[in-house]
């Protein structure tokens, strides 16, 4: 099992529009073959502060994700609401 980790930093008045964005990507994403979990979350202390937080069973099933059709047609949209390019890790289970 493997999780990521994935914070964006969004344009204060673009924040509503990545959110309605990410809707559409998280409900399509959460059908895909090996997605056990695939969530976004606002900082309590910062709202431009959107975090991706994501369980899939294993690194092929994140890469299929990475290469889908909604990843790649929803994913640079949101980017062009950005600050700047997300913060993003993968962490294997260890414990």
């Amino acid at each position: 099992m493997i999780k990521v980790v994935a914070k964006n930093f969004a344009k204060e008045d673009k924040i509503d529009e990545i959110i309605e964005l990410s809707k559409e990507l998280v409900e399509i994403t959460r059908k895909e073959k090996g997605c056990i979990k695939y969530e976004m979350y606002q900082d309590e202390q910062d709202a431009t502060i959107l975090t991706m937080i994501e369980e899939w069973e294993n690194k092929e099933a994140l890469e299929e994700h990475l290469k889908s059709e909604h990843f790649n047609r929803i994913v640079p949209r949101m980017g062009k609401l950005m600050l700047k390019e997300a913060d993003m890790n993968i962490y294997n289970k260890l414990i």
